[in-house]
């Protein structure tokens, strides 16, 4: 279903069956008719070999057994048992056919459905001792630990150097941008459980609500702005886009490259690369890149080599396509540190002559700030140049329409520039459309696009996933 861009309920009310109904055929539990038949094969074949798989998928379904049960006599015990007998056979041939199907029809491309009668998101709630249960990695030895806690320390004097002045809020969210050892260096149940509940083929996105999102008196938040995002998280989670930016050009694609912390069962910890990427034509997902040694470093952060660049670009430009079933126009990297000359090669390498276009921005925090004549902070989206040098865009700031700043302290920009040549007024306004795609609130606006601002979230349920195992692509099951 998935490569025709289809969910289960799309599909029924186009062939004129309810949700339910098309769940069950397609998962093999009943027969459709030859006129229903027809009209499946007709939305989902493309080529005729599917059709024939389709068909040969069909072929063998019995009609289900419905009989009446007999009394519960001795002159009925025969016939009772074999009926029981007939039934068990029927069962047994059903789940025997239904995994048939499955394969049948996971060759011919219309296996993965979703929306099909069941649940699109769970609501979970458990007691705050297990919300915050956390524990020290086990996988870890003593002297990884103490690596990684000096890491993390080094991390920390380094970024809160860039941007000292910020206040505490600013500060962690502008720490998100970096590799963060802590991800590792604890488990904790939440991530767990995200991890464990995303595995399974169908899976189905989780909502975490604790006492803070209902009880008044331990919220952070007032009641409405609580249930705005909840609501619009829990839309998104059921398989809806709540909106989409109005002004980002069709065909773009907007690739976010990351760090985290990771450790190989049985390996040194290394760093994982991970790319997001979100375009307007298909919904946001995340790839998991290439694991680096932890001693490829330049200038104190972790970077690709050419080979590496090349090979997560061409993923998400291969994983764009199976999406949308078109290239992508245009390729935008996004990346919180400078890129490396290796980056620069293998990301144009990626792209090739399939993508003609491929812009290369990089943005961090800084300790740069501006004050306004009156009583208003500086305007969120305002770009300002300094000798034809710098470039800062304020990400936050005064909102007209709000008729308010809502941040802390003095809005704090992020640098901007461009490994290549590029529009950076482009650059900038697409920056500002992105960092309104948090999905996970009702805000509308953040201080980083989304192509790095979940990387956090999806970095650190990595560090509780099996080495074999690919990571889930959705955004809607890291939130």
């Amino acid at each position: 279903m998935s490569r025709r861009q289809l969910t289960g309920v799309q599909l029924a009310e186009e062939v004129g069956l309810s949700a339910t109904s098309v769940s069950r055929i397609v998962t093999g539990h009943s027969k459709p008719k030859q006129v229903t038949l027809t009209r499946l094969m007709k939305r989902l074949c493309v080529a005729p070999d599917e059709e024939q798989l389709v068909l040969r998928a069909f072929a063998g379904l019995k009609s289900q057994i419905n009989e009446e049960p007999l009394a519960e006599d001795s002159r009925n015990a025969v016939v009772e048992r074999e009926r029981v007998e007939r039934w068990l056979e029927a069962r047994t041939q059903a789940i025997t056919f239904k995994n048939a199907v499955a394969r049948e029809l996971e060759k011919a491309g219309i296996g993965g459905l979703n929306g099909d009668g069941g649940p699109t998101c769970i609501i979970v709630g458990f007691p705050e001792e297990i919300a915050e249960l956390r524990m020290q990695n086990p996988r870890l030895s003593f002297a990884e630990q103490q690596s990684l806690k000096s890491r993390q320390r080094e991390a920390d004097d380094l970024q809160m150097s860039l941007f000292d002045s910020l206040a505490e809020k600013e500060k962690s969210a502008a720490a998100e941008l970096f590799p963060q050892a802590e991800e590792l260096l604890y488990r904790n149940f939440h991530r767990a459980l995200k991890a464990r509940c995303m595995a399974p083929r169908n899976a189905v996105p989780l909502q975490i609500v604790r006492r803070h999102t209902y009880i008044t008196d331990e919220a952070k938040q007032n009641d409405a702005i609580r249930a705005w995002n909840l609501s619009v998280a829990l839309y998104y989670k059921s398989s809806n886009i709540p909106w989409q930016p109005a002004d980002l050009s069709a065909g773009s694609c907007f690739i976010g490259i990351s760090f985290h912390h990771l450790k190989r069962r049985g390996g040194d910890i290394l760093y994982a690369s991970l790319a997001q990427a979100f375009s307007t034509d298909t919904e946001p997902f995340a790839l998991q890149g290439e694991t680096l040694p932890d001693r490829q470093i330049r200038d104190k952060q972790p970077y690709l080599l050419a080979n590496q660049a090349e090979n997560i670009v061409r993923k998400v430009v291969q994983q764009y396509r199976a999406r949308t079933g078109t290239m992508p126009s245009r390729v935008v990297i996004h990346k919180s540190s400078l890129y490396q000359p290796e980056e620069i090669e293998g990301f144009n390498s990626g792209c090739g002559g399939q993508v003609p276009s491929c812009d290369m921005i990089w943005m961090k925090p800084t300790g740069f700030r501006l004050l306004r004549k009156g009583d208003k902070e500086v305007e969120r989206g305002m770009l300002a140049s300094v000798e034809d040098q710098k470039l800062f865009l304020f990400t936050t700031g005064y909102v007209d329409w709000w008729r308010e700043y809502p941040g802390p302290h003095i809005p704090a920009p992020l640098e901007i520039g461009a490994a290549t040549k590029a529009d950076m007024v482009q650059s900038a306004q697409e920056i500002m459309s992105l960092t309104k795609m948090n999905w996970n609130s009702a805000d509308g606006m953040g201080r980083h696009p989304i192509t790095l601002s979940f990387a956090r979230q999806v970095g650190a349920v990595m560090t509780e996933i099996e080495d074999e195992r690919e990571i889930n692509p959705l955004y809607r099951f890291y939130m």
